[in-house]
């Protein structure tokens, strides 16, 4: 219908062929563990993997693609927290560059500040967020038993949680036949609160 065929689950799965989880996992990892895999579509991609799976298209079970889904975020947290604890501050100190920037690192200090150790969990469902967080809990040497204590109830409830979501939706007629519309929803829905984080950061320096 939009002539974006990354918005049709059928078509994500369709393109990725019988590595559709291997690949969704590669992408999870990379923007939950790796900086430069922040613009990653982390929630519709979990979306539209759950209507996938609702519709029979990807042949697995919904609690084995939670589970491995899950996995693959808490692996890419554990790897992004210590990149953070053995790289340091440098790694929050580099110059400005195509996948980097500086303000994303204030707004995640700002993240950090505001919800202290809840920021953990709540990075999961915040683009960008949930791909500095990990680094910045490792670089202000956070405690590895608390990280992955709030780390595991975060990933599981972001990664599972959308999955099942998409599942659950994607059992209703209505949303199976305009699969487009709701994922196009999600995806903006997936952005408001980065946005409410640009505009906060915004009215606080002109303060």
């Amino acid at each position: 219908m939009f002539g974006i065929s990354w918005l049709q689950p059928n078509e994500i799965i369709h393109s990725l062929g019988a590595f559709s989880m291997v690949v969704v996992m590669l992408m999870i990892f990379a923007e939950t563990g790796l900086l430069v895999g922040f613009f990653l579509p982390g929630d519709s991609l979990l979306f539209a993997v759950g209507l996938a799976l609702s519709a029979g298209i990807i042949p697995v079970p919904l609690w084995l693609a939670c589970l491995l889904i899950s996995a693959a975020g808490f692996a890419g947290d554990q790897t992004g927290y210590w990149i953070g604890r053995k790289a340091g501050p440098k790694i929050f100190n580099r110059p400005d560059s195509r996948f980097f920037s500086q303000q994303n690192v204030s707004r995640t200090n700002s993240f950090f500040e505001r919800y202290g150790n809840r920021a953990v969990v709540l990075a999961h469902f915040v683009p960008v967020m949930r791909t500095f967080v990990p680094v910045a809990a490792g670089i202000g040497e956070m405690s590895y038993r608390r990280f992955l204590r709030y780390n595991i109830f975060g990933v599981v409830g972001w990664g599972a949680g959308v999955t099942l979501l998409g599942a659950l939706l994607g059992n209703f007629p209505f949303v199976a036949d305009h699969v487009e519309w709701f994922t196009l929803g999600f995806v903006v829905l997936s952005t408001i609160p980065i946005v409410l984080e640009v505009l906060k950061a915004r009215r606080e320096n002109r303060n």
